[in-house]
């Protein structure tokens, strides 16, 4: 098999944050499929929490100044990157002071969801193909790995699909256990649609629910990965049912896990 060159889009790895399955998959994945022979682009958000220090973050003055509008407001872009070094992976971070200085990831202290985490997304989305394009790195796969990287792929084919560099790319996302419970801001299809997304169907985002909003992404899915034993089971049913193809749930102690994932992503 040739190899691939894959970005994936996380929304947590650990040693960054603490391990939960979600985080420790996307840690595993990466550095299996970098073993496997394929070049690798990894992205996260740099959440308050992450100690910059211990991690040895340090920022890409090359890569970082540009201002995103989100709902008409300026936000600045700031490229962080860190290297795993027992794995010899490399992590961009996306960060930005209105969106990632509070030292929380998803939830406040009362554990209330954040009212700005679907802009935080939607900086998140914006801010890793915008370096992307910076890199002037094309991606054969896309790989979105949690509820927060799920406005990829909406960017990638409603804004950026005439771009050369992800003209021809598959998009792969996650069914995790990464549910959340507050339904995301009422203006989201507003957002988006300020984002040059043109399209009907947007209108399931009027009631932005967890069921809603990857409803409306799987559609924009080449391929799907149940990842979790917990994963929304009518999500997963409504991705069989539109004929996606689907890697089903393995536990991370299948031998044979990440050479399905690489089988899987040669299948696209």
């Amino acid at each position: 098999m040739a190899s691939r060159k894959i970005l994936y889009v996380c929304q947590e790895i650990t040693p960054y944050l603490p391990q939960t399955e979600l985080s420790s998959l996307s840690r595993q994945l990466v550095q299996a499929m970098q073993e496997r022979g394929n070049e690798i682009r990894t992205f996260m958000p740099r959440y308050g929490c992450i100690n910059e220090r211990r991690n040895q973050l340090h920022e890409v003055i090359r890569l970082s100044g540009m201002n995103l509008i989100i709902d008409d407001n300026d936000h600045q872009l700031i490229i962080k990157v860190a290297s795993i070094p027992s794995a010899r992976i490399q992590i961009y971070f996306i960060d930005n002071e209105d969106f990632f200085s509070r030292k929380a990831v998803m939830v406040d202290a009362d554990g209330e969801e954040f009212a700005d985490n679907d802009e935080r997304a939607i900086f998140f989305a914006r801010g890793v193909l915008e370096t992307v394009k910076k890199l002037n790195w094309s991606p054969t796969v896309v790989h979105c790995m949690g509820w927060m990287s799920a406005i990829v792929p909406i960017y990638l084919k409603k804004v950026f699909a005439d771009d050369p560099l992800f003209r021809d790319v598959k998009i792969v996302i996650s069914l995790a256990d990464d549910r959340f419970e507050r339904p995301l801001n009422e203006g989201l299809r507003v957002k988006i649609e300020n984002e040059g997304v043109k399209d009907e169907n947007l209108a399931i985002l009027d009631e932005p629910s967890y069921e809603n909003f990857y409803r409306y992404v799987i559609d924009y899915a080449d391929g799907v990965v149940v990842t979790s034993e917990k994963a929304d089971p009518q999500l997963v049913e409504y991705a069989r049912s539109k004929g996606k193809h689907m890697l089903e749930y393995q536990s991370v102690e299948d031998a044979e896990l990440f050479d399905n994932y690489n089988r899987f992503y040669d299948e696209l």
